[in-house]
């Protein structure tokens, strides 16, 4: 099977019956290759309806969960984005195609490193990848239009959401195994927050997230 074949089947049989159906993000989802963000070891991984490993702890999330973050999210060309755990940089550079401004924290320098060059090689230009542990503070001002949590956390924590503009939204797979959710916040005033539990799933911990914030949502 080619690799535009294997492209072709992943977004037909696994992110649109996902209820994946705006066709702004399974367009991108053709354009962005996915198999350049991917370690060597795993290429052949690329396309498959599951996690991809790139080391460390850290995993790549299933195309079908990443289509469904872009939705939800809705992207828009004027908004800045923040996302936390940058992984391989393919989330980066698929928000980027949405984004004016995309900001990526990863705790784990080889991580890091890996994702400047996969998004060099990409010919993004912008999207500002951060070494950093972003459950201590950023690195970078907020506030954002944007946050998307790369990884699941026990809740959602309440600094992060006082980093989102008023009518910005938050993404993120929250709870403990077995039983985790992708939720999607909304600040809907100053103080007002709502909440919306999109779909079941499992991720990985981002590191330094892992047991409930006292700040929590």
């Amino acid at each position: 099977m080619s690799i535009e074949q294997a492209r072709f089947n992943m977004i037909e049989q696994q992110i649109r019956p996902w209820d994946v159906l705006d066709q702004g993000v399974l367009s991108l989802l053709a354009v962005v290759k996915r198999e350049d963000f991917v370690p060597p070891e795993h290429r052949g991984m690329a396309f498959f309806d599951t996690e991809v490993p790139l080391g460390h702890g850290q995993v790549m999330l299933a195309p079908k969960v990443e289509g469904r973050y872009l939705q939800e999210l809705d992207v828009h060309r004027h908004e800045r984005v923040l996302e936390v755990g940058t992984g391989s940089g393919y989330m980066a550079a698929l928000l980027s195609h949405k984004a004016r401004e995309v900001v990526t924290v990863e705790i784990v320098p080889e991580l890091a490193k890996t994702a400047i060059e996969n998004l060099r090689r990409a010919a993004i230009t912008n999207v500002s990848v951060l070494q950093g542990d972003a459950s201590k503070g950023l690195p970078t001002p907020g506030p954002f239009d944007v946050i998307v949590l790369s990884g699941s956390v026990a809740s959602v924590p309440r600094p992060l959401l006082d980093e989102l503009k008023v009518g910005g939204r938050l993404i993120a797979i929250v709870g403990q195994e077995p039983v985790m959710r992708a939720t999607l916040v909304t600040r809907v005033g100053d103080q007002e927050f709502r909440h919306v539990e999109l779909f079941d799933t499992v991720a990985p911990r981002l590191v330094g997230f892992g047991e409930p914030s006292r700040f929590a949502f």
